[in-house]
């Protein structure tokens, strides 16, 4: 009797695979035959689920926004403050900064590559920062997308300076000093009025 597959939780558990691989050899470096080999499946198998190595690449990222996004709500859910759910924000950087900086450098290193202009691959980019400016939004009980742009690029920043100099720069510090920013910033303004 054949085997049944699940397509769509193949190319999931494929793209698991995905990240160490493209972290520890960068995405330039990489070539779609050697990804399928790493994976340990052919080639014509890798390009039934992904096209090309972008849209690997592309699906990988929406798909780790997706479990990034997953885990930060269960740290922040239930928190009853806007300072308590800022620090657990703080909280879940500092324990996953590993990874983040990991996700962060071979975002760099795509870019590199693939340009910054426009083009459907910047696409998928695109819709992931508005994804994650939108749940920001919700987890924090935000309702002004500027503001929660603002925390996104604060979250960015200091994955980038403790790459330079993490003994300067310390998540519940900056954590602490955002909760107190938004806190006076959202009384004078509620709602988001500028």
């Amino acid at each position: 009797m054949p085997k049944v597959v699940d397509h769509d939780e193949y190319r999931k558990e494929l793209l698991s695979q995905c990240f160490d691989l493209f972290a520890d050899h960068g995405y330039a470096s990489l070539t779609t035959r050697q990804i399928a080999k790493a994976l340990g499946v052919s080639t014509g198998t890798l390009y039934y689920y992904f096209p090309s190595k972008e849209d690997l690449f592309m699906q990988l990222i929406e798909e780790l926004t997706t479990q990034d996004l997953l885990r930060a709500t269960a740290q922040i859910q239930g928190l009853s403050t806007l300072r308590e759910r800022i620090l657990a924000l703080g909280d879940f950087l500092e324990a996953n900064e590993d990874y983040f900086i990991k996700q962060t450098l071979l975002m760099m290193d795509f870019y590199q590559q693939a340009g910054i202009g426009q083009s459907r691959v910047n696409e998928a980019v695109q819709r992931v920062s508005v994804r994650s400016r939108d749940e920001i939004m919700i987890a924090l009980q935000i309702n002004d997308p500027v503001v929660a742009t603002h925390v996104l690029c604060l979250c960015d920043g200091l994955i980038s300076e403790r790459m330079v100099d993490p003994a300067m720069v310390s998540y519940r510090q900056q954590a602490e000093l955002l909760a107190d920013l938004l806190t006076a910033y959202l009384e004078k303004f509620p709602g988001g009025k500028r």
